[in-house]
């Protein structure tokens, strides 16, 4: 798919990648929802957990799923628009953040070790910000298409479960720009408080938001493009990895806001590219809930948190994992020597 020698070059080979999109396996959803109709529990009884544990089934192409090489991976990235004074920190926090996951001080940290899995935390050239995107795109095509090749190295044999997640200041600028672009509306129905900005620096933010969407949204052909004009480095680090997941037949476990503005441009470039996402959680950052909507994901956890760096989508995978555990670990009714209910 790509190689560090030979880098994905151009949106172009991205678009390439849909016709070569694996579907989701029918066999083994036909497989695990016959199990699951025999297992000693009321029919739908264990309810959410139930279609998890088939959407498990048929990304990864067997009757009983697993978790057992979850990984988190968490990007990096600095952006122009911080230099606007959109956020309550400097720019220098992303890399600050960044060494706080490598000596395993972040929330991620300890949610990763709860979970037995592995952090891998990317960094998306921290020295180079994107651009100014109320001036100019934020990056060009070949910047974009080489982010995202590089966030498809998340995904790498053994990984059944990627959840994903980013940091960098000045993102959730970007992702509301993204959102607004994409779905209209006016830029303060997409723009939250991010890091805490609140009174005139939040009238400011949504000025930018703003600025930015009415500088490029005329000229946008596609989701993809969107995401090359108004998203950060980080945020298309994992447009790629939720491709190369797809790819590899990796079920995805998104994170909050701005985590799913990636997925949110695969979805209006091709909405069938994100169908192997899960939603970890509902942020209260923004207007994640109708992002959620829009994008067709039901989300697994609601705890009011809005931290990003992959937090939530790593403790959902507790319960995926669980729900995995169930489907596989269950006694049939037959085994068990339970009667079934009567019809």
């Amino acid at each position: 798919m790509t190689t560090e020698q030979n880098p994905i070059a151009s949106l172009t080979e991205i678009r390439d990648l849909l016709s070569v999109l694996p579907a989701i396996d029918d066999a083994a959803v036909a497989a695990a929802q016959a199990r699951n109709a025999i297992l000693t529990k009321p029919a739908g009884a264990l309810a959410d957990l139930e279609d998890i544990a088939i959407f498990m089934a048929g990304w990864q192409g067997k009757e009983l799923p697993s978790v057992n090489h979850p990984r988190t991976a968490v990007f990096a990235g600095n952006h122009g628009v911080a230099a606007l004074g959109v956020s309550a920190f400097p720019a220098e926090v992303t890399a600050q953040m960044v060494l706080n996951f490598q000596s395993g001080g972040a929330a991620v940290n300890q949610l990763v070790g709860d979970l037995d899995g592995d952090l891998m935390v990317y960094e998306m050239a921290l020295d180079q910000p994107t651009e100014d995107f109320t001036q100019r795109p934020a990056m060009s095509e070949q910047e974009c298409a080489q982010a995202m090749s590089y966030g498809m190295m998340a995904v790498e044999p053994g990984v059944d479960l990627l959840m994903l997640g980013e940091m960098g200041i000045a993102n959730t600028t970007s992702a509301a720009a993204i959102y607004h672009a994409l779905y209209g509306g006016k830029a303060e129905d997409w723009t939250g408080p991010g890091t805490g900005v609140e009174g005139d620096a939040l009238t400011n933010k949504i000025n930018v938001v703003r600025q930015g969407v009415e500088l490029h949204r005329d000229a946008a052909q596609d989701g993809l493009d969107i995401l090359m004009r108004l998203g950060g480095k980080e945020i298309a680090a994992i447009a790629g990895a939720i491709l190369a997941a797809r790819m590899g037949r990796v079920p995805v476990i998104l994170d909050g806001y701005i985590c799913c503005a990636a997925a949110a441009c695969l979805h209006a470039w091709a909405p069938e590219s994100i169908d192997h996402c899960l939603a970890g959680h509902l942020s209260v950052e923004g207007a994640h809930s109708d992002v959620l909507n829009r994008l067709g994901k039901k989300p697994i956890l609601q705890l009011g948190m809005r931290l990003g760096e992959g937090s939530g989508a790593t403790l959902a995978a507790q319960v995926v994992r669980s729900a995995c555990n169930l489907h596989r670990g269950m006694s049939t009714f037959e085994d068990a020597g339970v009667s079934e209910s009567v019809h």
